[in-house]
């Protein structure tokens, strides 16, 4: 029941937001242009981050600039005439701002999983007694060995009982280092990790049908998307200084991506963590 009406109300609210478009549109001045400032930029380009998290935990609500259908045509018609205003500036500043949200997002979410200085001393604790047992039984099988040779037997058995004793004590902080391991942090046993495109938390324990409804699920395709086209507009735009704007400055200069030194390289988070995002998922668990 709470499904169909979830369904029923999401389709509700994409309609309504389709009929704002639509009324939106037909009240556009005829006087405006899409280079006014009450347009927005991303919308002419691509699309607007606004329209990409609709009735998700990341609803951005309502863009506060015009969306226009035929203001869009216009500008692509302009584009496609050799008349580039350069707004993919405008757009990757506007993407690269909601990225890097996101990414701040996904650092507190990853340290609220690290382990607690008490289970950092701890793990530590065991780490040294493991080490510390190690050393003494090598140099008890040693020896013993040296008992055998030299007709101390009965010595050497008993030296090789210790070397038991220390082997199971061995064991057992082993095991306890283990349980530690996997107990520890607040992701505790449900494994939880951090996915490294949207944020949201995931268990290895989840089964391929809940992963598939994360992975393809609204919010992790639009921080997909705004990534994979951040990337794209980097190299497209690389190191090219920006288009002047009507007041004769560089679009973009001293927003720390602009000017003469291009833009940070902000679109695959995964790359930057060593390969461990979750959006390149091809089938298998993880």
């Amino acid at each position: 029941m709470y499904s169909r009406y979830l369904i029923v109300s999401t389709m509700a609210s994409e309609q309504r937001r389709l009929l704002e478009q639509l009324m939106g549109t037909s009240r556009t001045p005829s006087s405006t242009k899409y280079s006014d400032a009450t347009v927005c930029r991303s919308y002419l380009v691509g699309t607007c981050p606004h329209d990409l998290f609709t009735n998700t935990k990341q609803d951005l609500g309502a863009c506060p600039k015009l969306h226009s259908e035929p203001l869009k045509a216009a500008y692509e018609a302009d584009k496609a005439a050799g008349k580039d205003p350069g707004y993919e500036w405008d757009y990757a500043r506007d993407l690269q701002k909601y990225v890097e949200e996101c990414n701040r997002r996904i650092d507190a979410a990853q340290r609220r999983l690290e382990k607690t200085p008490e289970e950092i001393m701890k793990t530590n604790v065991l780490l040294k007694g493991i080490g510390e047992l190690e050393r003494s039984i090598q140099v008890g099988l040693v020896e013993v060995e040296v008992l055998g040779e030299s007709g101390s037997v009965g010595v050497a058995l008993e030296e090789w009982f210790k070397v038991k004793k220390l082997k199971f004590d061995k064991d057992e902080k082993e095991r306890e280092l283990k349980s530690l391991s996997d107990t520890s942090g607040p992701s505790g046993h449900q494994k939880l990790q951090v996915c490294d495109v949207c944020g949201a938390y995931l268990s290895r324990l989840d089964n391929d049908r809940r992963l598939a409804d994360h992975f393809y699920g609204k919010m992790h395709l639009g921080y997909a998307q705004m990534r994979n086209k951040l990337k794209e507009l980097q190299e497209v735009i690389g190191n090219r200084r920006p288009p002047i704007t009507d007041s004769g400055s560089s679009r973009g200069s001293g927003d720390g991506w602009g000017g003469d030194r291009g833009f940070g390289e902000y679109g695959d988070r995964r790359e930057r963590r060593g390969g461990r995002g979750y959006g390149g998922r091809r089938g298998g668990r993880w």
